[in-house]
Formats: structure tokens, sequence, C-alpha cells
């Protein structure tokens, strides 16, 4: 029986526009955007200035926050300007940006690091941090940071490939393509936790992946087992995911690390083992570019710091001029301003959508139906939520444990109303931590 947890929802997986193609190379790009901030934490310092040459794996930004990851460049090249370009966020970011010379020269630094085996969990941590790796399921948050602090509190290492979001593929092809990179990621996290085992969660539409992570595991599987989620909407939140195979649960306001469990995306397992085995930084990211105004979906490997416009050129371009254009999936991503934005360490997908998909309305009612209390897999009240927002009763939105929303859209999905739940809720965590703040002071 497959797994699952409380709530949730079934949305159209969209996944066969993208599902069965290949992780394909995109041409290089003639520039590169480099945003210093890619992750949870304390933006990145450029290190270099107009007119520096740099290689692919040259450190180009770093800071000293604990909370943070160094930044490398994408590509070979001369740094052409070091100033503030629009982010993804929407906000203008201090970046660097490098015109390519197509050399393709690899920086001196980047060599392979030795056996897993021979290192110490301190080695670990350290070439992670120096790698700049950071959580690739969409949060950002350094991982070097997630490793250190749960060193002898993890019992339980998991890693989330249920890739649940409808339209992305680039996780599934992934697995289907490079699972020996996974599964040595896997192994690589398991001797920096001093584990014997691991468990990978996979949903049931992604059956036919499970025979290529077993053929690259090691004899007698290593510990690591492979455990069938049923597909569900969203099997791939960590506490969600933690439940479903662990059956515990995170306390309100809680780590994974408060109940033993310590969470990684394959994507990132999978950027551990070449930071181990080659040296090289993440440098790189395969993106799915799908929805229904892209004329030829595809999965796409591409420096980071690649435009958006090149993904969507390599994809053929817009069938017809989209109404909107995401940054992640349709239920957690966000909207960009445009195509003329860099694809950052976290960026798994980019969607664009035609106008009739547009299903808002003018003057959204709320009709009582309880459906978004039924759906959230979190045990909240969005409803509720919403009410006491609007009265700015942030006492109450505190007692409600607004700030245990991960924004996964689940309310807003079901509501025949048609109300912004999923907006709301986000603003009153901002709202209401602001409120606090102002109390602490």
């Amino acid at each position: 029986m497959a797994l699952t947890f409380r709530g949730g929802i079934h949305p159209d997986d969209r996944k066969d526009a993208t599902k069965k193609k290949p992780i394909e190379n995109l041409a290089p790009p003639e520039t590169v955007v480099i945003p210093m901030s890619m992750h949870i934490g304390a933006p990145c310092t450029p290190t270099v200035s107009v007119g520096d040459t740099v290689k692919i794996g040259t450190v180009i930004g770093d800071s000293s926050a604990p909370l943070s990851a160094p930044i490398h460049a994408s590509v070979s090249g001369t740094v052409t300007a070091v100033e503030p370009r629009l982010h993804p966020n929407g906000s203008r970011v201090m970046s660097v940006v490098i015109a390519n010379d197509y050399e393709n020269t690899i920086d001196q630094s980047v060599c392979p690091k030795g056996s897993f085996e021979s290192l110490s969990p301190e080695d670990i941590i350290s070439i992670v941090r120096n790698a700049g790796i950071v959580g690739l399921g969409g949060a950002g948050f350094p991982t070097h940071v997630k490793i250190s602090s749960g060193l002898g509190k993890v019992d339980t290492l998991i890693i989330n490939c249920a890739e649940c979001e409808p339209y992305i593929t680039s996780n599934y092809r992934a697995m289907i393509e490079t699972p020996e990179e996974i599964i040595g990621g896997i192994r690589i996290l398991m001797k920096a936790f001093g584990l014997s085992s691991a468990v990978i969660g996979i949903e049931s539409n992604k059956l036919d992946a499970i025979p290529s992570l077993e053929k690259a595991l090691p004899s007698g599987g290593g510990g690591i087992k492979i455990k069938t989620l049923k597909t569900k909407y969203p099997q791939g939140g960590e506490k969600q995911l933690i439940y479903s195979l662990t059956k515990r649960e995170v306390p309100p306001g809680g780590l994974p690390a408060a109940v033993g469990c310590a969470v990684f995306n394959p994507d990132t397992c999978a950027a551990i083992y070449q930071a181990v085995t080659t040296g090289m930084p993440l440098v790189s990211r395969v993106v799915t570019v799908s929805g229904s105004a892209i004329a030829n979906p595809k999965n796409l490997r591409c420096p980071v710091g690649t435009m958006v416009s090149d993904l969507v050129t390599a994809c053929g371009g817009f069938k017809e001029e989209p109404y909107k254009i995401i940054a992640g999936g349709p239920m957690m991503g966000s909207a960009l301003q445009g195509v003329d934005l860099p694809i950052i360490k976290s960026s798994n997908s980019i969607l664009s959508f035609c106008g009739n998909e547009d299903t808002s309305v003018a003057e959204p009612q709320c009709i009582r139906c309880g459906r978004c209390v039924s759906v959230c897999p979190m045990n909240l009240m969005p409803i509720y939520i919403r009410m006491y927002y609007e009265k700015e009763r942030y006492d109450e939105l505190e007692k409600l444990n607004v700030s245990d929303c991960i924004e996964c859209g689940s309310c807003a999905y079901v509501c025949p109303g048609r109300l912004f739940l999923t907006q709301t809720c986000r603003v009153a965590k901002a709202r209401l931590a602001e409120y606090k703040k102002k109390g602490a002071n």
C-alpha cells in the first residue's frame, strides 16, 4: 500500500509533455548574469571586478556569515559588469555579469576530493560549503548548514524523490538518466551523518524510475531502501514526506531534525556527489521548461545565470504571448516579470501559460464550504486565517499557527469561491513576523 498523509489534493500532474524527453544540454549562452543572493541567508559580496578573467568554478562571491554559500562562475570568460540586476524575486540584487569566451576552461581549484569513505563529517561539510551547494528542491537553504546542524540529532535520512508539483520532471529525468550520482550523494550523506541506512520516497506515478535507482545501488543495497508514496500533492513537502515514511510529526514551528530526520532533494545529492568526486561546485541546473504557451517543452541543463529567454528560445519560443510566466511549479512557484531574468541555483522549472487558463474572478467570495480546512496538509484553518488577517488580529493568527503554512496552494486550488487563500496566508505570515519583531523591540 502506498504511503501517504492527511489532507492534500489530486491535481492533474501535466507531466506528459516532458516526462519522456531526455535532458538536453542548452547551447552555451553568450552572457550569464549571476546574482549574489541565491540562497536563504546572507547574500554574498562579489570577489571579482570588471575586466577580471574567470574560469568555470572560480569563486565570484562569498560571505563570512554562517548562513550563506559561496557563488562560482558558471562559464569561463570576462567579467563585464558588477552591478544590481533584476532577480527572479522581483528585486534588484547585486550580480556578476560574465561574457562567455566559449573556451570552457575549468578553474584549477576544481579537482577530486578523494574517496568519500576516507572523509570525515567535517571534511564533507567543508567540501559541500566550498561547492556552494544549497537545497535544490526550491528552498535554497545552504546544505552545509543543514548537515552540520543535524549531526548527532538525525537518525533517519530521507531523499525526497516525490516531485509532486505538476509539470516538473527534472528530478524524474535525473533518476532515469544519472541515478549513480543520486545514489553516490546519498552514500556521502550517510557517511556525514554516521548512518547505516537511508530511505528514498518516490511517488507511484514514477515507478519506472525505481529500477533505474535500484541498478545504481551498491551490492546488497548498501542500507538504502526505496519506498513508494501515494501520488498526492503535496507529498513532497518535508513534513508530509516525513509523516508518510516514518509516521513522525514535526511539531509546530519545528524542523525535521526535531524528530530525528533530515530530508534532501535528489538534485542536491547529485551536486554533493559531483563536489566530492570531481570537485565541481554548483554551477549548473536542470530546468523543466513547459506549460501551454511553450512551443516545444523540454528538460534543459544550463549554466547558472542563463537568461530565461535563452531557455524559451531553445524550446521553440512561445505559441502565443503568455499571460503568466512562473519560476517553479504552478502550485508554489512565483510569477516572473518577464524572460529577461536569470536562472538561479533553486530554479527547477520555468512554466508559461496561455490566457485561457486564467481562472481568477473579479470578486472572490467565501461560501463557508470548509474545503480549504479539509485539504490543508498542515491541519490549518485557511478561511479563519484570512478573516483574522483582515481584522489585523495577530494574536489570533499566532494561535492558528499561521507560520506553519507551507504555502502549498491546496486551499486556493479547491476553493469554489476563488479566494486568494495562499497569498493571504503568505502575507499574514510576514505581517505576524513584523508584529512580533516590533513587540520584541
